[in-house]
């Protein structure tokens, strides 16, 4: 993961085309051309074998032949010679080059890279369209069209889309800040990309065309830290089956399973849109409205007709629309006429005049219950829209947090669209299309919480026993078995203190079957033990309520009868005895897990029993999993409203529910062996959870693991505890959980530490900060606290130090804070000790801060454990630059 030179390649100061030619239709012309036609304040230059004129313009033979290294270059030449004229070009001393020829092999692909490498010059494409960055007049593209200056970044897999997006924006006067299209992802990816744009002032939300991710730790790690910053919204392709065997061929890498993309989505904050129209309206909403947190929506309509396609929309999307109270009636019965809908959508009636909806809209907006407002207006005779519009900007601008707008029709209310437009007021051509922004808004600020947790591998509470649980795997493993039997997925589910059922084996003997079944207690279910046979109810191996010894010796030997007639070649191992379990009342559910070939171990939660493939209710989640996830992953199903009672069916125990997802996600995190995982059915009723059945698959290629987690989890590992003046404190990471310990933390410090700490008085800090001090991705940045026990017994915070990584990895910035009244005994150097560890296990070069010129103690602490002032970095007035250099680039 890197974002060195992307500068260069972004905004370079000069551009030279390798490659450039005269013959029209040609890459290397139409390059040539779009770079010159543009604003690009840059030097220019051609480089051409045979023509040394170009457009008027002087051309040269060969790289060496250039004036001086451009910062980019663009390639369009023939494949066989891009290797070696990376080499050259990396050797004069450019940085950033553009591929565009296609048809390269692995082989040629290789080359390049080897090629680059050793000058650290950084490769887009090869077989892309270009990049073009319209506020500089850059155009470094074969693209039809030049992109119009804007806000939105454009990061594209597909060249073809490119086009088609420039088209379809240019059409509407939506611009970007950045359009780069990436083909085969050589060097430069999605990754690195993200991390570029995230920092970029200049970007106000970034869009992403996807069709496959091969480095899905670096996307997500990346992933999360932009949608900390902006917005960042994917279209996705592959969707169907079609539409995946699409993608491999296009791409030549595996899609992966949709729904396990959008799981990842998810728990990276970002949001996911089903088209190239859905993408804009999701970036003009969370550029203009996302500050709303609203979950209840209200319509307000000049015509009954509008207001019946916004209810409907909302109903089909799950938004809910506002039911005003009896005080809100009152005040809107006073301004809207008798025959008003008194509900809504509120209906002015359509000779509504301006004063109608200046009241209305100012009473749904004095009241904050009434959520956002969609401010809906259709075209009269009665009253201008523009009209309408001009009296009710200045309302609309002053809470434009709230307000959404729908302009029914075209040139009749065009002005009026330009009026609320320039008010910086969210605006949808249709009433379908405001409700459906609405609902992506709250899909997203439900991705946004996600980005926020940070689970443990292990959850707190009775430890799992993972040295027996290993040793069990490796046992099947060592005897060649890829199956657990029933036995061993038992003691299994019970080493993680998953509920489940008494139960015996017995040979395959009907008599057997009956001793066995005497153990236990009747009633009792029989099951055909075969590994052979995956779902045993296809050949009648399971037999339930057995309250006898003749119903036992009856079902065993039609069991055994039926098998070797049905399947003379399967393997009967034997049978399986299991206390009945008679929960009439309870649900039945599947939890399970699997590895998807791009993001790793995943789990699955949804309605189980032996219709579970028709039902097709399921939800699936990125492990690591805390209870806040583990809710979420069932809220996402159907069956969640069962679970939570009807009719005279009493709630399920979902916490309960919750431990069985927690457990399995520690499960997963600890045994790599699983390779899949089955507990079907899990009964959840108001007692609790039990699992009946489990299937276990084990791998010995350990594909699964905390290790191959998408998402970093808690850093558990990381903890230790310390003695300081006669007590034990622990330092470890910081969680999300610590949230009200650290602001008691920080407002227990003076306000002349803040200052010395943030170089500005603080008087509070806001929950939005608080959540970004402790909510981090441990992939990029750590936060250690000290923390001990204090005088009422609970954890208390006396120290922090935090570190930020670029996504280089080669050097962190840190910051420190020891409480007020404990400073000058030495914890701030068990802090930064703790943080040098860590940082060299890491494989960082060095240790970068900067510390207030007046702060004599800090200086005086960070010299004595070994920084340095830092000579490299421009002094500003009263600021000491430091630097801790760790190991050798």
């Amino acid at each position: 993961m890197t974002i060195r030179h992307l500068d260069r390649l972004l905004t370079p100061q000069s551009v030279a085309v390798i490659g450039a030619s005269a013959r029209a239709g040609s890459v290397g012309a139409t390059v040539w051309r779009n770079l010159r036609a543009g604003s690009f304040g840059g030097a220019v230059h051609a480089v051409n074998l045979k023509q040394p004129l170009l457009d008027g313009q002087r051309a040269v033979a060969r790289v060496s032949d250039l004036p001086g290294p451009p910062d980019l270059a663009v390639v369009c030449t023939p494949p066989d010679t891009v290797p070696g004229l990376i080499g050259e070009l990396g050797a004069f001393g450019t940085r950033a080059v553009v591929v565009l020829s296609a048809g390269l092999s692995a082989a040629q692909k290789q080359a390049c890279l080897d090629a680059a490498r050793p000058h650290v010059l950084r490769l887009l494409g090869p077989n892309c369209l270009g990049l073009m960055t319209p506020r500089l007049g850059l155009n470094a593209s074969f693209s039809h069209a030049a992109a119009l200056p804007g806000e939105l970044a454009f990061v594209s897999q597909s060249g073809a889309l490119v086009t088609a997006m420039i088209d379809w924006a240019n059409a509407r006067g939506i611009g970007f800040s950045q359009i780069v299209s990436l083909g085969e992802r050589v060097d430069v990816d999605f990754g690195d990309l993200l991390d570029h744009l995230a920092s970029d002032p200049s970007t106000r939300a970034i869009l992403l065309y996807i069709e496959s991710i091969e480095a899905p730790k670096k996307f997500m790690s990346a992933a999360r830290a932009a949608a900390r910053n902006k917005p960042v919204i994917v279209v996705k392709a592959g969707r169907s089956e079609d539409g995946r065997r699409a993608v491999a061929s296009h791409t030549g890498a595996l899609a992966g399973a949709d729904v396990v993309f959008d799981a990842a989505i998810r728990r990276a904050g970002m949001l996911r849109v089903d088209t190239l129209d859905e993408l804009f309206i999701a970036a003009q909403t969370l550029a203009r409205f996302r500050a709303n947190d609203s979950n209840e929506l209200t319509v307000m309509t000049n015509g009954g007709g509008g207001g019946v396609l916004a209810a409907d929309a909302a109903a089909r999307l799950g938004v809910r629309l506002h039911q005003p109270d009896d005080a809100l009636l009152q005040r809107l019965d006073a301004v809207l006429p008798a025959n008003w809908s008194r509900g809504n959508p509120v209906d002015l009636i359509g000779d509504a005049p301006v004063e109608r909806y200046l009241a209305t809209l100012q009473a749904l907006l004095d009241d904050r219950r009434t959520g956002a407002v969609l401010f809906m207006h259709a075209p009269t005779a009665i009253v201008p829209s523009a009209e309408i519009a001009r009296a009710c900007a200045p309302l609309a601008a002053g809470a434009r947090d709230r307000v959404l707008s729908c302009w029914l029709g075209d040139a009749a209310v065009a002005q009026a669209r330009s009026v609320f437009a320039q008010a910086d007021v969210a605006d949808y051509a249709t009433p379908e299309e405001a409700v459906r922004a609405f609902a992506l808004l709250r899909t997203y600020r439900d991705n946004q919480r996600q980005l926020m947790e940070a689970p443990a591998v292990q959850a707190p509470g009775p430890q799992p026993d993972a040295v027996g649980a290993r040793a069990l795997l490796d046992a099947a493993l060592a005897q060649g078995r890829q199956w657990l039997d029933a036995t061993e997925v038992n003691a299994l589910l019970r080493a993680y203190h998953i509920p489940t059922v008494a139960m015996r084996t017995a040979p395959p003997d009907a008599e057997a079957a009956v001793a066995a079944a005497r153990a236990i207690g009747y009633p009792v279910a029989l099951k055909l033990m075969s590994p052979d046979i995956t779902h045993k109810t296809e050949v009648g191996g399971v037999r339930l309520q057995l309250r006898g010894d003749a119903d036992v010796a009856s079902a065993a030997r039609e069991m055994l009868a039926r098998v070797a007639a049905e399947r003379p070649q399967a393997r009967v191992d034997g049978l399986l005895v299991q206390q009945m379990v008679e929960r009439p009342q309870a649900e039945e559910l599947i939890v399970g897990s699997s590895i998807d070939a791009v993001f790793g171990p995943v789990v699955l939660f949804g309605h189980g029993g032996i219709a579970v493939e028709v039902l097709g209710d399921r939800a699936v989640g990125l492990p690591p999993l805390n209870r806040v996830l583990a809710r979420e992953l069932i809220a996402r199903t159907s069956v969640a409203r069962l679970l939570a009672g009807f009719r005279n069916r009493p709630p399920a125990r979902i916490d309960a529910v919750i431990d069985v997802l927690v457990a399995v996600s520690c499960l997963l995190a600890d045994l790599p062996q699983i390779a899949e995982l089955d507990i079907n059915p899990l009964l959840a009723d108001a007692q609790g959870v039990v699992a009946l059945d489990a299937r276990v698959r084990v791998s010995p290629q350990r594909a699964g693991g905390a290790a191959h987690f998408a998402i970093r989890p808690y850093p558990q590992e990381l903890v230790e505890a310390v003695s300081w003046h006669g007590e034990t404190l622990t330092l470890r990471p910081i969680r999300p959980e610590d949230e009200g310990q650290h602001l008691r933390f920080i407002e227990q410090l003076s306000p002349e530490d803040i200052r010395m700490r943030v170089f500005a008085p603080r008087r509070e800090l806001p929950r939005s900060e608080l959540a970004r001090l402790t909510q981090i991705d441990y992939a990029r940045e750590m936060a250690f606290l000290a923390e001990r026990s204090g005088p009422d017994g609970q954890p208390e915070t006396i120290g922090t130090v935090r570190a930020v990584s670029d996504p280089d990895g080669i050097e962190a910035e840190f910051a420190i804070v020891v409480r007020s009244d404990l400073k000058g005994r030495g914890l701030g150097r068990l802090l930064l000790d703790k943080l040098e560890r860590y940082a060299r296990a890491q494989g960082l070069q060095r240790i970068t801060g900067v510390v207030l010129r007046e702060n004599e103690a800090m200086l005086g602490l960070a010299q004595h454990v070994g920084f340095v002032i830092d000579g490299s970095k421009a002094r500003e007035p009263g600021v000491v630059p430091l630097v801790r250099e760790l190991q050798p680039a």
